[in-house]
């Protein structure tokens, strides 16, 4: 097998769902959920779903996916990053409606609203990590996205992309540093 061989094979995940987006192309939107519902889920298991709330969690990810396809722009990110990000905020919401406080625990009287700086904080933040992870080398940004994204091992990584294990992990080693640095000047 020849570096880069199942590389070659795998599609053009920003080029489908630009099918999505434009089309409505449900082949498309098929391949997309067969190749990044099972892996969204192990991302939000690995968070601490368990299987149903995962479960549920990824139906409601690939309904936004289908429904916001307009949103995705591949100059601002993968298609992986922008549907792990929809995961991401989802398994945010999920937490935050488990920790509604029973009625008789609720304050009464007007409550403050939450704070913006707050809110605005996080969504500059991930906004910033989406130009950091687009703007590592292309090579880098494919190894972080199966690493962290894909759910597989630097092992798991190496054998699918033919490349040496000592090279995975120096890439990853390198983009994770990448990553810290544009993140630590923003």
């Amino acid at each position: 097998m020849s570096a880069g061989t199942a590389d070659e094979n795998a599609p053009d995940w920003a080029a489908v769902l630009i099918r999505i987006r434009d089309n409505r192309d449900e082949a498309a939107f098929v391949a997309l959920f067969r190749h990044f519902a099972p892996r969204v889920k192990a991302f939000l298991m690995r968070s601490g779903a368990d299987s149903a709330q995962a479960e549920e969690c990824v139906q409601d990810v690939m309904a936004t996916v289908w429904q916001k396809a307009a949103q995705f722009d591949p100059a601002r990110a993968s298609a992986a990053t922008w549907i792990f990000t929809i995961a991401r905020n989802r398994r945010i919401d999920a937490l935050r409606k488990q920790k509604r406080p029973e009625p008789e625990d609720l304050p009464w009287g007007p409550e403050a609203e939450p704070d913006q700086e707050d809110r605005l904080g996080l969504q500059q933040e991930t906004e910033h990590l989406g130009e950091a992870l687009a703007s590592l080398p292309a090579k880098q940004r494919d190894l972080i996205e199966k690493a962290y994204f894909g759910d597989l091992t630097h092992s798991e990584i190496a054998e699918a992309t033919g490349l040496p294990l000592g090279t995975i992990k120096s890439r990853i080693r390198l983009a994770l540093q990448r990553l810290r640095h544009a993140m630590d000047r923003k």
